[in-house]
């Protein structure tokens, strides 16, 4: 009797499954098509160009245009003109970045999905400038103002980078130039954690994560974290592992700040203290969080801006998340 009954809901079971996936795919190709549609006059200007074949007669022009730019008296800019060091980095990003196109499309898709979540956003106006090949301030984002150094983005085996750490220079690469955009956008949504846990940190970085989900559907996981696939791989294939490292050592609800130069912020590995550790990427706490964050959009109904402020705790406890195996 019960292999009867089972026969006649089994089919039933999977209609209903083909029916959510089908209503699923007609959901996000109707919001796909929605973001098609916003409207967006993305204003990019080729500053670092400008400067480069300006001239001493083309600066009164340049503050002008840009005074934002020009806190320094002319000699300051002038001088720079005259710098051989100077000259060639600039000839370095013109010829890096004859083209800007591909990049453009990147934005204008970045802003139209972010015009769509956030509508009430005004999107800036994108400068493109050199910054003395300083990687930490590669993305500038104030409220109308995009400021991206393209000397950061002239790829991992550049001359520029010869000295800087591996898991460095691998970023300073145009593949991730929107993910960063992307990455400054989200810290000015994402609120800083009130809670000192380690649980909280590694939620409040799988916020930023899970954001990029929403904002680069179409992106590639390592771009959006800035790991090579073969980091990449290693944590989800260590997934399990890591997790039961965290619980086993009762890191979740730690204060210690020592874990944040372990497990969230940019290194060469993470610091488990075990002979596995060259192996490992760096940031794995916020690969966690991260998909922490993804269990729970998963299996609850919030939107995206709802989830910018709920708490950690809440989060986790209803993100019923199991890592893989």
């Amino acid at each position: 009797m019960y292999c009867k009954i089972l026969a006649k809901v089994k089919p039933i079971f999977i209609l209903l499954s083909v029916f959510v996936i089908l209503s699923s795919c007609n959901d996000s190709d109707k919001v796909a098509k929605e973001i098609a549609a916003v409207p967006m006059d993305l204003k990019i200007a080729r500053f670092d160009r400008e400067f480069a074949s300006s001239g001493e007669e083309g600066l009164p022009g340049l503050r002008k245009m840009y005074p934002y730019l020009f806190p320094a008296p002319d000699s300051v800019w002038i001088a720079k003109m005259n710098d051989s060091l100077q000259i060639e980095l600039f000839q370095e990003v013109g010829n890096a970045f004859r083209s800007f196109e591909d990049e453009e499309e990147g934005l204008v898709q970045l802003f139209k999905h972010i015009k769509y979540y956030f509508p009430e956003y005004t999107v800036p106006k994108v400068i493109t400038v050199t910054n003395d090949v300083d990687y930490n301030n590669r993305i500038i984002l104030t409220d109308s103002l995009l400021f991206i150094s393209l000397d950061n983005y002239l790829g991992p085996e550049h001359k520029y980078y010869g000295g800087f750490q591996r898991y460095i220079a691998h970023t300073l690469d145009r593949n991730y130039l929107v993910s960063d955009v992307a990455s400054s956008f989200a810290k000015q949504v994402v609120p800083r954690p009130r809670e000192r846990t380690f649980l909280a940190r590694m939620i409040y970085f799988g916020k930023e994560l899970y954001l990029k989900d929403v904002l680069m559907p179409n992106v590639d996981d390592r771009k959006k974290i800035g790991y090579s696939q073969e980091d990449l791989d290693w944590a989800f294939a260590n997934e399990e592992p890591m997790w039961r490292n965290f619980i086993e050592n009762e890191y979740l609800y730690s204060t210690d700040n020592k874990l944040n130069q372990r497990f969230l912020e940019p290194a060469p590995f993470s610091k488990f203290g075990l002979e596995l550790d060259n192996e490992s990427p760096g940031k794995l706490g916020r690969f966690v969080g991260w998909q922490i964050v993804r269990a729970f959009m998963e299996n609850n109904d919030v939107d995206v801006k709802q989830l910018m402020t709920m708490p950690a705790e809440e989060i986790f406890k209803k993100s019923n998340y199991k890592p893989r195996n």
